[in-house]
């Protein structure tokens, strides 16, 4: 069963009004939207997921509560594409980072190191590179730096060395088979922190899906699509998405260095966003829900 993250937190802060336009830029299973759509009965929702799986299963979900809603099956990368299509600015933009339970439960995705399966990783099934492809086909210096760049996998050479040598007999075909290979290539120590494999399979995630600029360009669209009053909230659930996400927010809701010490900042250098707040989940839902305890909540107004 999937727990939407900090779902009271992030659904008090969109400042929600009943005739609210709000999007929901990862639709998943559809908790943060079918919340949402109960509080804007006179409003409307746009909601984007890439995994028709999801969409599936959300739409019923809905459905059973309002009919303002359109499920738009895309990336949230073309959000800006999408909505100036249907003419749409937001009051309040939602996207909530953290894969979704069923996908990872769901042995055939392959994003768990748990449960055996084809190396695959994909949030889009019909989208075109895997998780078998980044492993048997990136170079050792390839898989080195995104280990390292996004899994911050302090073993990353050795792990990286490994599957190369692996590679020469036979190609690294299941999910088992890889986190089997990770494990008996760092310390023993090191183990008992915690399964090896998961900052790997983060990491080939992240590059399968292209998820960091992915988000990168989406954060900076939906900073166009918001009204006035409007606001965003992002809940990241690892420090390079939350770092993105805080140097973006400061970016725009900060005076240019050069003019700080002005006595008066002039109307065009004004920044037209402010930092509203960020947010750790509390002791309970992390004991309720473990998953929970990377997360973190950013919000910006749009003034």
């Amino acid at each position: 069963m999937h727990i939407s993250v900090l779902l009271e937190e992030s659904i008090r802060y969109l400042n929600l009004k009943e005739d609210s336009i709000i999007v929901d830029a990862t639709l998943g299973y559809g908790g943060h939207s079918s919340n949402v759509l109960k509080k804007i009965p006179k409003g409307y929702l746009y909601a984007f997921d890439q995994d028709k799986e999801a969409i599936k299963e959300a739409s019923k979900k809905l459905e059973g509560i309002s009919s303002n809603f359109e499920i738009i099956n895309t990336n949230f990368v073309n959000i800006k594409e999408e909505l100036n299509k249907r003419n749409v600015l937001a009051d309040g933009i939602l996207f909530d980072l953290g894969v979704s339970s069923p996908q990872l439960d769901n042995a055939d995705r392959g994003f768990s190191f748990h449960k055996d399966a084809t190396l695959d990783m994909r949030m889009d099934r019909d989208s075109g590179l895997t998780a078998y492809d980044v492993v048997n086909n990136y170079s050792y210096d390839e898989l080195t730096s995104i280990f390292y760049k996004y899994g911050e996998e302090k073993y990353s050479s050795s792990i990286a060395r490994a599957i190369i040598q692996y590679r020469e007999t036979k190609k690294i075909e299941s999910t088992l088979e890889l986190a089997e290979i990770i494990k008996d290539n760092v310390p023993e120590k090191y183990r008992k922190k915690g399964h090896p494999a998961r900052k790997i399979f983060q990491a080939i995630r992240i590059e399968v899906n292209n998820e960091l600029e992915v988000f990168e360009k989406a954060l900076y669209s939906a900073l166009e699509l918001i009204k006035p009053g409007g606001r965003i909230c992002v809940i990241t659930f690892h420090s390079l998405e939350d770092r993105m996400c805080k140097q973006i927010f400061n970016e725009v809701s900060s005076v240019p260095k050069e003019l700080s010490k002005l006595p008066v900042i002039p109307e065009e250098y004004r920044p037209k966003f402010k930092v509203i707040a960020n947010i750790k989940p509390s002791d309970e839902e992390i004991e309720e829900n473990a998953r929970s305890r990377s997360a973190r909540l950013r919000v910006i107004e749009r003034v």
